[in-house]
């Protein structure tokens, strides 16, 4: 792409002129595709000095609400960037129908009646030959005539639509005769009931790209076969006379796709409906507000992006990549804490009664700026139930009768008994400990460190764990969605925190529950500290 643009500096164009846009349409949220998008436009715009418009396509009143807006506009101002004008498709309305009547007059656009379903009959596929409307000559009086009683709203929804005149017989389908503008009777979120006719994205691209003076404009690559129609409505209404203007140039580049997650706006929308997930907002699906919602950060959805690189191929990103990013940031600016999330009881025989004795532990590692806090420490203990084992297996260097292993900033411990309840499960391990390995002056070593919270003092937090929402590696090519939607993937469970949290609440927002995973202080409500996971320590993904 930096080549077609250098390229095109070289051939006589302005660096001052050079200008791009990113043109969501306001009928979902931003995902993590469109990532990929606004990091390659604001990028390329920071490298040529050039602005950046924000263009809302907004031609389908049937789908777009002025709530996706703020949200676009949210979800780009957290990824760091700022775009140099607003605009809207809508603003165009009166220079795109002009434009309109402008082919009619030159007999490159008609009218035509016919039933939607002959339409696409006519148009045939790649293998046969477009057959003509019986519309495709009316006489010029006649289609500045009927659009004219379109625009008025005399004719039905569905009645009849406006189509350019360039030739049936292209072998590219979007070449025959596409439509230019429909009849939707329905209210606009911003022109109201100004219009009942609206252009489709085909017409107003290119000219919107045009009346801003894009001079490159930069899309996925689905629209690779639009490219010729794209050109071929920028020719007809180019005037080289005027020589001030810029004619845009379409570049194409590969979508998006990351395994095991959903990007179709219409079938996130179908999820919604169903009530298999919450909103656009859910942490299962990787819309921008869903990421940040379940914790991940601007610079690791951009670090991401960089990794991914722009290719001109489709292919599918592993999710692995995407959560590599993220353990990469949050180990940097998380803070340590310890949590227990599935707890077994431990008493340490030879410890003192009724003592307490406060240890000192890192924030951060990686940042000496977090300082350290202070930890409790006492007879009776919650270790995670799977770090103990009653007899050894191989490869499990934990907790086992007869074993040693460290407790994390704090003692060497050696299991020695357990008692069991009638149910024959472990109810308590019995521990000794050895006095003199105190971490940080001790240089006794053990092979495994485990992490535990004391039993008296400890918060009890509420956690959501998000799992992956399909059984599919590629479910945006799934027909029968449902038939792969995982229907366990939200768990929520409660863990027991460290005391210090909640002086550590006051100010961080993003945690590494040490040997667990990362997790994102979502909410404190009624006093109760909720958080979601994430992502894993460890790497779940083969």
């Amino acid at each position: 792409m930096e080549k077609i643009i250098e390229n095109d500096i070289n051939n006589g164009l302005s660096k001052k002129k050079i200008k791009f846009r990113f043109p969501p349409e306001p009928n979902g949220y931003l995902h993590i595709g469109h990532v990929k998008a606004i990091c390659l436009n604001f990028d390329l715009g920071k490298k040529y000095n050039s602005p950046v418009n924000l263009r809302f396509d907004d031609t389908n009143p049937n789908k777009e609400n002025q709530k996706f807006i703020k949200c676009i506009k949210r979800d780009i101002t957290f990824l760091g960037f700022k775009w140099d004008k607003e605009s809207y498709a809508s603003d165009y309305f009166y220079n795109l129908y002009n434009l309109a009547i402008k082919l009619i007059k030159k007999n490159k656009a008609y009218i035509d009646d016919q039933p939607k379903n002959i339409i696409q009959f006519q148009r045939k596929n790649y293998f046969e030959i477009g057959i003509n409307s019986t519309n495709r000559n009316r006489s010029v009086e006649e289609n500045l005539y009927l659009f004219k009683k379109m625009k008025n709203g005399f004719f039905k929804e569905g009645f009849c639509v406006l189509r350019a005149k360039i030739d049936m017989k292209s072998s590219n389908i979007n070449m025959r005769d596409p439509i230019m503008y429909r009849i939707i009777k329905k209210s606009h979120h911003r022109t109201k009931k100004e219009w009942c006719i609206y252009p489709t994205y085909d017409w107003t691209h290119g000219q919107c790209d045009y009346f801003e003076q894009i001079s490159h404009s930069l899309c996925s690559l689905e629209f690779e076969n639009k490219r010729p129609l794209y050109n071929w409505f920028l020719n007809e209404i180019f005037d080289n006379n005027l020589k001030n203007k810029i004619k845009p140039k379409q570049i194409e580049f590969s979508r998006l796709n990351l395994s095991y997650t959903l990007t179709s706006k219409r079938k996130i929308q179908y999820l919604i409906d169903k009530n298999i997930i919450n909103s656009w907002n859910d942490p299962r699906i990787p819309t921008i507000s869903g990421l940040k919602k379940k914790g991940y950060t601007s610079a690791s959805l951009k670090n991401f992006i960089k990794k991914v690189g722009i290719t001109k191929r489709d292919n599918v990103i592993d999710l692995s990549l995407l959560e590599f990013q993220i353990k990469e940031h949050l180990n940097k600016i998380a803070f340590r804490i310890m949590v227990i999330i599935n707890p077994i009881k431990i008493i340490i025989k030879n410890y003192p009664n009724n003592t307490i004795e406060w240890l000192k532990a890192e924030n951060n590692p990686e940042n000496i700026n977090y300082g350290y806090r202070k930890i409790p420490f006492c007879k009776e203990l919650y270790i995670e139930k799977n770090d103990f084992l009653e007899e050894k297996k191989d490869n499990f260097f934990r907790l086992y009768i007869g074993n040693e292993v460290r407790l994390k900033n704090a003692y060497i411990i050696k299991a020695n008994s357990i008692k069991k309840d009638n149910n024959g499960k472990i109810k308590e391990i019995y521990c000794t400990y050895d006095p003199k390995s105190k971490s940080g002056t001790s240089k006794k070593k053990v092979k495994s460190t485990i992490h535990w919270v004391p039993i008296k003092y400890n918060i009890p937090i509420n956690i959501i764990l998000y799992h992956s929402l399909f059984n599919d590696k590629n479910p945006n090519i799934i027909k029968d969605l449902h038939k792969y939607v995982n229907y366990k993937s939200k768990e929520k469970i409660i863990g027991y925190a460290e005391i210090y949290i909640k002086e550590a609440i006051k100010s961080k927002k993003h945690f590494q529950f040490q040997r667990i995973g990362y997790f994102y202080l979502y909410k404190i409500k009624n006093e109760i500290i909720n958080f979601i996971k994430t992502v894993s320590i460890k790497n779940k993904w083969k």
